[in-house]
């Protein structure tokens, strides 16, 4: 029993690690986009496709990731609609996603509505050899595509109109940025649950932009803080038998939150210093 416990155990450990690498360089450029909330919208209709796979008695799984496709297309497609305001394409996916799930989960059996609520919460260590695997793929395309759009999406964020002058295909960037973060969001949540995989993506990012300002370094340092903040989650997880996914987040929280206020007493005495 000791065995197959240390066995979850270690692929928790391990889908933390490739969580904590994915999720900050996604997380910062939903951040520096100002798109912060586009984790939580898709996390919302990842739910619909989930509802959606039970309902036809489809692979849960194989559905959220169709319909998270479709979505960040449309994101894309009605943000050129309202371009002064593209927060409201997030927004009205985000309540079409939530209506859709509660309708399909209302018409579904208690068995799917139980099944919809673990995906609510989601449970790392719970998480199986094939989702593993799943998640190990999905890693090696982040890092690969990071590796080839990195500048493309640096100039992209900054200004559109000279990547646009430049001959960059913009909306096809935008759009598989879009379906990356909507794929990525569809493998985590059974891991980190619908309810707190954006927090998950967003605050590391968040707490490396207040340590660093250089891009590659608010990454780099991104990536260390999602590793602590997951692992040492975890670890606090198992000692106190609380949920993995609220503890991760309520850790991550706990980090920025120290970081902002030692940052801000080192800007306070150095104040202090050039007055005196």
């Amino acid at each position: 029993m000791e065995m197959f416990f240390y066995g979850f155990m270690q692929r928790a450990f391990q889908a933390a690690f490739l969580i904590a690498v994915i999720a900050p360089i996604l997380g910062l450029f939903l951040v520096l986009r100002r798109q912060s909330l586009m984790a939580d919208t898709l996390s919302h209709i990842s739910l619909a496709g989930i509802a959606l796979g039970l309902f036809l008695n489809v692979n849960p799984t194989f559905m959220t990731l169709i319909v998270v496709i479709i979505a960040a297309v449309l994101i894309e497609y009605l943000s050129t609609l309202y371009k002064s305001y593209s927060e409201i394409s997030i927004a009205i996916l985000m309540s079409a996603g939530m209506s859709v799930a509660l309708v399909l989960m209302s018409l579904s059996s208690g068995g799917s509505t139980t099944t919809i609520q673990q995906y609510l919460f989601g449970s790392i260590v719970t998480i199986s050899q094939q989702q593993l695997y799943l998640l190990a793929a999905l890693f090696l395309i982040v890092i690969v595509l990071f590796l080839v759009f990195r500048r493309p999406m640096y100039v992209l964020i900054f200004d559109e109109d000279t990547a646009f002058a430049a001959g960059l295909p913009t909306r096809l960037i935008s759009i598989l940025f879009n379906v990356i973060t909507g794929v990525t969001i569809a493998v985590i949540m059974p891991i980190a649950g619908a309810l707190l995989v954006s927090a998950i993506m967003i605050l590391p990012a968040a707490i490396a932009m207040r340590i660093s300002k250089s891009f590659k370094w608010v990454i780099l340092v991104g990536i260390l803080v999602g590793i602590v903040g997951m692992f040492t989650g975890l670890t606090v997880s198992y000692e106190w038998g609380t949920p993995p996914g609220a503890t991760i987040t309520l850790i991550f929280i706990t980090i920025f939150m120290i970081t902002t206020m030692t940052i801000k007493i080192i800007q306070q005495l150095k104040y202090k210093k050039s007055r005196s």
